[in-house]
């Protein structure tokens, strides 16, 4: 279909439905409160769960359902450290015999640490 034929019938913007004739199915109006003091309603049907927080529709922030419980508090994971995670490959004997086996070589002298550009220029200014 040419690009003239669609000319002026705004078939983005307008929908040439209607509802007459058509039976909506049973609605129910929720009230949501958020922490900045606005209230609204959001329409759900009757046998839709009711999500017991909404985004704000005026700021943005997590509004909470007005007269019901507050939404379900969410059990995390503690997080892992890098000690955790070290544990979960070697063992405690492991682990000190590396460190034994890194400080020999610390302390004989044969390591060559590298210095950095900022660190010679300081001891010979």
């Amino acid at each position: 279909m040419s690009e003239r034929a669609l000319r002026g019938t705004r078939l983005v913007v307008t929908s040439y439905e209607t509802d007459r004739g058509i039976d909506l199915a049973p609605r129910q109006a929720v009230e949501y409160a958020c922490r900045n003091g606005h209230r609204f309603e959001m329409p759900f049907s009757v046998e839709a769960e009711i999500p017991p927080e909404w985004e704000c529709k005026v700021c943005g922030a997590q509004a909470l359902l007005v007269d019901g419980e507050g939404p379900e508090e969410k059990k995390g994971k503690p997080a892992r450290t890098h000690w955790d995670m070290l544990m979960e490959r070697r063992t405690r004997e492991e682990l000190e015999e590396v460190l034994a086996e890194r400080l020999a070589v610390l302390r004989s002298g044969t390591m060559n640490i590298a210095v950095h550009p900022r660190d010679s220029k300081r001891k010979s200014a």
